[in-house]
């Protein structure tokens, strides 16, 4: 994950929408590519919950002559939000009031504050003109604020996302919360050095799995199959029990918890009208892409999304992953922009 993430600091204050300030902001990146003189070439990837910078290990299909973003021509750029705990500043950051970790004390943050961050790496890159803005899921929150806060973009690809977060989405993020403040050692948000609230994480990220596939990729990968003949845990569990170590290993749960609460804030209409009028005033080429089997951000929501925007188009991407085929599919995905373009 480290190779090749550069990081920018940015001196100055930095105000959220809450108003906590912080004195200055670490941003972490990643590029791939050059720019071209007038600058203007840029391709900007936005991550999901848990990705980073480095968007080849996440995105590896859509990059090459078999996707759709072309080191070759294109300067390509991928920063990991605020909040997150991936290089840029978050929770695990050193306040350099206090000189400890912000910890408990690190602010909600919204989807507006990560892109209002971007814009500040980007304005330092020289980037004066995004190509394409592209993102599933969270990602694709942000790339939708993108085009309200930013004139640059001149295209997006908008992944299993949506135009505000449902009832439902904050309803399955709050019992993923729950679990991480059951956890012993969270202690409001206060987690003692070596003591991090490891169960309450991974059954976290257990519940968000069931979320990000569906029950026929579940029965046709594991069944009523058992794991070995010593045990009697079926595949399942340890799968979900995998996951769940899995990113215990490499996310802090209290990013975990504010990255979940910016989801929660994303509604693009907030403070702007009505929602039609929002995305109908974003007139740049979209494509808007839902997938057939997605339980967390079902396809009514990106057909809204197609539908109300100013110049889009509705792609289905016929998979039974689920949500998580945004980050699967990539062949499809590739082949859904191709015609799109064309």
């Amino acid at each position: 994950m480290n190779q090749g993430i550069r990081k920018l600091t940015h001196p100055h204050p930095f105000t959220t929408e809450s108003g906590f300030t912080f004195p200055h902001l670490d941003i972490a990146y990643k590029t791939w590519g050059r720019p071209n003189a007038a600058g203007d070439n840029a391709v900007l990837i936005c991550h999901a919950l848990t990705g980073h910078a480095a968007a080849d290990e996440w995105f590896p299909g859509l990059f090459g002559p078999d996707g759709i973003l072309n080191p070759e021509r294109q300067f390509i750029i991928c920063s990991n939000v605020l909040g997150s705990c991936y290089g840029s500043t978050g929770p695990g950051s050193i306040d350099p009031r206090t000189g400890a970790p912000y910890g408990a004390a690190f602010p909600i943050v919204t989807i507006r504050d990560m892109v209002a961050v971007q814009r500040i790496l980007l304005d330092a890159l020289g980037v004066t003109g995004i190509e394409l803005a592209l993102g599933g899921s969270m990602g694709g929150m942000q790339v939708l604020e993108w085009a309200v806060m930013d004139t640059r973009v001149r295209a997006m690809y908008l992944m299993a996302t949506t135009a505000a977060h449902s009832a439902w989405a904050i309803g399955i993020n709050e019992a993923q919360r729950q679990a991480i403040y059951a956890d012993p050692h969270w202690n409001g948000g206060d987690i003692r050095p070596g003591h991090p609230p490891r169960a309450g994480l991974s059954a976290a990220r257990q519940m968000a799995m069931l979320t990000y596939r569906s029950a026929p990729a579940f029965e046709r990968r594991f069944g009523r199959h058992m794991q070995g003949s010593a045990t009697d845990w079926f595949q399942v569990q340890s799968y979900l029990n995998y996951q769940g170590h899995k990113l215990v290993d490499r996310m802090d749960a209290l990013a975990y918890v504010r990255l979940t609460q910016a989801m929660d804030s994303h509604d693009l209409a907030r403070g702007r009208g009505t929602l039609e009028q929002v995305l109908a005033a974003i007139r740049i080429p979209t494509l808007v892409l839902g997938i057939r089997s997605d339980l967390l951000y079902p396809t009514t929501e990106q057909i809204h999304l197609a539908t109300h925007l100013g110049a889009a188009t509705y792609a289905e991407l016929d998979s039974d992953e689920g949500h998580d085929a945004f980050l699967i599919e990539f062949p499809k995905m590739a082949a859904a922009w191709r015609n799109f373009q064309h």
